[in-house]
């Protein structure tokens, strides 16, 4: 760790051609005088291109896509490359010591992209990321997973009236695939404002490595990364194709009880279909859940204990 460079801007073109450079990127510092960096793998391409970014762990609890990035920095040869990859396994590294979704002032940073640096301390944090990372690059793929007490499909959210982030999401070979246009403070949102095509990839569920996640999505990135020109290979098709959902939306409880979530991730439910029931202490039934309407599970909560106003699942109304 400490033989790596330590700098505070990201010169891209100063890097040698060819190579691949793993470096830290100085942020901001602690109340010690400390500085709080981020791990950045830069990989180098021998022949002048564009530069495809991918991130991981904006949310610190959130690490499947970490080993997705550490085996494209081992795997893919700079000397072959066209363009470059500009990949960070964690972007909240102060969350990933803690293990949390949320940064040290308990801010998300989903929500605050691109920051502000005038800002708080996660303010001037996003700001500095964003402003030194994401702005080098021509194409975001952001990966994510599920949050505490929940479980994912691997699936996408993408602007789907986009053909280069449609395009984009269609080569992932996702489970599903959410029509959800960028959202005002995401990253994706930032990014897409500034034009630069962006997809955001759920790889699972939060605080584990999923081999099976994993090794989907490293096939949907090398499918990105010859598609844009940047190695020679062949597009992996899936072997299924995702299911297309119009949009998505979570359902909430009204009442406080233990929550028991009945249909698997991926599964179509039908309207009225029973897709959990709420106890009380005792093991008396407080309420069966229904369906609203047809759709697909791309999420569900695990998590028994559930106060009024907590997730059930996240539905997936179909195309």
């Amino acid at each position: 760790m400490l033989d790596k460079k330590v700098v505070k801007e990201l010169d891209i073109e100063s890097y040698d051609r060819g190579k691949t450079h793993k470096l830290w990127l100085h942020l901001i510092g602690d109340a010690m005088g400390n500085p709080i960096m981020i791990p950045v793998i830069l990989i180098r391409g021998i022949k002048p291109g564009g530069t495809l970014g991918i991130t991981a762990a904006v949310h610190g609890n959130e690490i499947n896509g970490i080993p997705v990035i550490q085996r494209i920095a081992n795997q893919v040869d700079a000397e072959k490359l066209k363009g470059n990859i500009l990949a960070i396994p964690v972007v909240n590294v102060p969350s990933f010591f803690r293990n949390d979704r949320r940064f040290v002032d308990k801010v998300d940073l989903n929500h605050i992209m691109p920051g502000n640096k005038k800002g708080n301390v996660s303010s001037v944090y996003a700001y500095r990321f964003f402003d030194r990372v994401i702005k080098n690059v021509d194409v975001l793929l952001d990966l994510h997973t599920a949050s505490f007490g929940r479980v994912n499909s691997y699936y996408i959210r993408a602007d789907m009236r986009n053909k280069a982030t449609a395009k984009l999401a269609k080569l992932q070979n996702a489970e599903i695939i959410v029509h959800n246009p960028p959202a005002d403070g995401t990253l994706r949102g930032a990014a897409s404002a500034l034009k630069i095509p962006a997809i955001t990839l759920e790889l699972g569920n939060p605080n584990v490595f999923q081999k099976g996640v994993i090794q989907a999505c490293l096939t949907g990135i090398y499918n990105a990364i010859y598609h844009l020109g940047m190695l020679e290979g062949d597009i992996v098709p899936p072997k299924t194709d995702a299911a297309l959902c119009s949009h998505s939306y979570w359902l909430y409880t009204d009442k406080g009880g233990i929550l028991t979530v009945i249909p698997k991730i991926t599964k179509v439910v039908e309207k009225g279909e029973k897709i959990a029931v709420l106890r009380d202490v005792f093991g008396s039934v407080i309420s069966d859940i229904r369906s609203p309407e047809r759709g697909i599970v791309i999420g569900k909560s695990v998590h028994p204990v559930n106060q009024t106003g907590g997730r059930i699942l996240h539905l997936g109304v179909l195309k």
